[in-house]
């Protein structure tokens, strides 16, 4: 016997989150929870405003029909062969549906692993004087992400520089979200300390045009790391010069299937595969912290958005101050069958 239940969720943000040039109030996304034989399966659907191909709405819409259909399938039948592909026309779902449908069909048949190292790279504010103190604390290699583009490339350049400076063994990862023109993005090069860029492990996407960042790459001897590319339709991802990395968005992306099909093509073409956030709740943190130590457990996750909510769901972060949602607070959508 079968049972699905799809839940709707909207947690707090923290005042000061602006994504595109929007501010963001508040998390919004689903959780389906599939029920068999005993078994539990839970996963999160969560969309990100601006970055994501479809609306909460459209998310809702498709996951009902993939719900319905699993839990009236029977073994053999379509909805159990491919349980992401029974909307009508043919159409898959969207990749926040495939993904947090995926999962839940993962746990409940247990192939997404238990083990999970909590790791995560930290995200932290771009001030030398908020960051020193809280680098001090890291425990083994010192690793932050830190965002630029935001400021004019000249104090972007200033602060990599001071915190490099300052922590002799510490490397950080970029990520201009492609703000940058290449002129932009040349200036920003400039002003580094030479000794600083060998420590820069990437920059996620630095400039608006893939060229444009290839260019910069060689130019500059900063590696660069695809994001965004990698979702376009036309974009193929093989080796190039100066490219380190690929930054897999799962919730952007589609199924866990999906993914590893991306992750196995990234590393066969020498690139190390990042998994990262999409500022999923720490339900979905969670998942993707397992999702890393599985897939890619050699390299550390970018998975430190919790910070910017106020309030957890479900499963908790460890360490994590945040009071917890559980799942008998949320208000059910619709249960099948």
């Amino acid at each position: 016997m079968r049972s699905a239940t799809l839940y709707g969720y909207s947690l707090p943000m923290d005042a000061g989150v602006v994504l595109r040039n929007q501010r963001l109030k508040s998390r919004d996304g689903l959780v389906a929870v599939l029920e068999q034989d005993g078994q539990v399966g839970i996963g999160e659907i969560a969309p990100l405003p601006g970055f994501s191909r479809e609306t909460l709405a459209e998310a809702s819409a498709a996951a009902l029909v993939v719900l319905h259909a699993w839990a009236a399938g029977e073994t053999g039948g379509p909805a159990e062969r491919d349980p992401m592909n029974v909307l009508s026309g043919g159409r898959a779902s969207p990749p926040s549906v495939a993904f947090g449908i995926s999962c839940a069909l993962a746990e409940l048949a247990g192939r997404l692993p238990e083990v999970n190292t909590w790791q995560t790279v930290p995200l932290c504010p771009g001030h030398p004087d908020r960051l020193l103190p809280m680098l001090a604390a890291l425990p083994g290699t010192r690793i932050i992400k830190l965002k630029v583009g935001i400021d004019e490339p000249t104090r972007d350049s200033l602060t990599v520089n001071q915190l490099l400076a300052a922590v002799p063994d510490l490397h950080v990862r970029l990520d201009a979200n492609r703000s940058w023109t290449s002129a932009q993005a040349a200036v920003f090069a400039r002003n580094l300390d030479p000794a600083a860029i060998e420590r820069i492990d990437f920059i996620e996407e630095p400039c608006p045009i893939p060229a444009q960042s290839l260019a910069f790459a060689q130019d500059s001897g900063i590696a660069i790391a695809w994001d965004e590319s990698l979702r376009e339709p036309d974009f193929i991802l093989a080796a190039r010069p100066g490219v380190a990395a690929v930054i897999i968005k799962p919730s952007l992306t589609g199924s866990l299937d999906a993914c590893r099909t991306l992750i196995l093509q990234a590393q066969r073409a020498g690139l190390s595969a990042v998994i990262s956030s999409s500022i999923e709740s720490s339900l979905g943190l969670s998942q993707l912290s397992r999702l890393a130590g599985w897939l890619t457990p050699l390299a550390q996750p970018g998975l430190d958005t919790l910070s910017l909510m106020r309030s957890q769901l479900i499963r908790p972060w460890p360490g994590s101050p945040l009071p917890l949602i559980t799942l008998d607070q949320l208000a059910p959508i619709a249960t099948f069958p």
